[in-house]
């Protein structure tokens, strides 16, 4: 059984991916409407329905599938989760609420039409990042992370204007925003491994999202090319901690990597169990 109909559609990455002509991770559907109503009104096996946010679960071909409503949001409080105003809106409205552009489009389950009202696939031609409307970085100053992350994904850059409101919230940041949606963001970005983010990060003044009072590291090392002679699950702390994370909830292992490092600043040897990348924390505080 196929899961198709005319208001279902692919969207974001899964659609992304495929004019990129890069391999997607995951498939996204979304209904134009109610897509609880849809998966009872077709008799769909439901696993798991969110009427909070109008999401389903359903089994189908022995395999999970998540289907959403369309819907539009607001960010009441700035910088933090939005609150769901609609569900069930056009496919138009829930599609402006996303991050870039590229991320916007989607594609009909039935007969594969491109649905791209923003510019989508032109941007994908032109290697562009561009947000849809001007107060994107304030609803949400993650995304500047995500633009980093997708411009060494994808070999992308920001669009002029995207590139102008980036540097205006970057010179006058809202510090009361979600750390924990922030951090997710970073990791995802650093465990990338790309020197090219880094320097971007730094050069471009993106770590001045980390909290006030950041101070620029001058790193002499290639730490793309450390980690990848010596890999890590935890390559995003190596890359910034030289910076000040104090806002972060770390967790257990992140804290004894940067405890551990510390002990080494004063000249305490390392032990069969100290973290391997709490001596490369050292060596770039060293060498930096």
């Amino acid at each position: 059984m196929k899961l198709k109909n005319d208001n279902l559609y692919y969207v974001g990455g899964v659609v992304r991916d495929k004019l990129i002509k890069q391999e997607s991770l995951d498939i996204d559907y979304c209904y134009e409407g109610n897509a609880i109503e849809f998966a009872h009104a077709n008799g769909l096996n439901i696993i798991r329905e969110n009427s909070k946010f109008g999401t389903v679960r359903v089994e189908l071909n022995d395999a999970e599938i998540d289907i959403a409503s369309t819907r539009t949001e607001a960010y009441p409080r700035k910088g933090h989760l939005p609150k769901i105003k609609e569900i069930g809106c056009s496919l138009e409205e829930d599609l402006r609420r996303r991050d870039f552009t590229i991320n916007a489009m989607a594609k009909r389950t039935t007969d594969n039409e491109l649905i791209d009202y923003f510019g989508g696939k032109e941007d994908i031609k032109n290697k562009l990042l561009r947000v849809l409307h001007k107060d994107s970085f304030i609803d949400d100053p993650t995304r500047i992370i995500r633009a980093l992350k997708f411009s060494v994904r994808f070999g992308f850059e920001l669009e002029e204007g995207t590139k102008k409101l980036q540097d205006e919230y970057l010179a006058n940041i809202n510090y009361d925003i979600s750390w924990h949606r922030l951090k997710k963001e970073l990791v995802e970005t650093f465990s990338l491994n790309s020197q090219r983010a880094y320097d971007r990060f730094v050069t471009q003044g993106i770590y001045k999202l980390l909290g006030e009072n950041q101070k620029i590291p001058s790193v002499e090392w290639n730490i793309e090319k450390v980690i990848s002679e010596y890999p890590t699950r935890h390559s995003w702390l190596v890359y910034l901690s030289q910076f000040d994370l104090s806002k972060f909830e770390l967790t257990r292992a992140e804290k004894r990597i940067l405890e551990w490092a510390d002990r080494l600043k004063n000249n305490e040897k390392p032990t069969n169990n100290t973290p391997f990348e709490s001596i490369l924390i050292q060596k770039l505080r060293v060498h930096g």
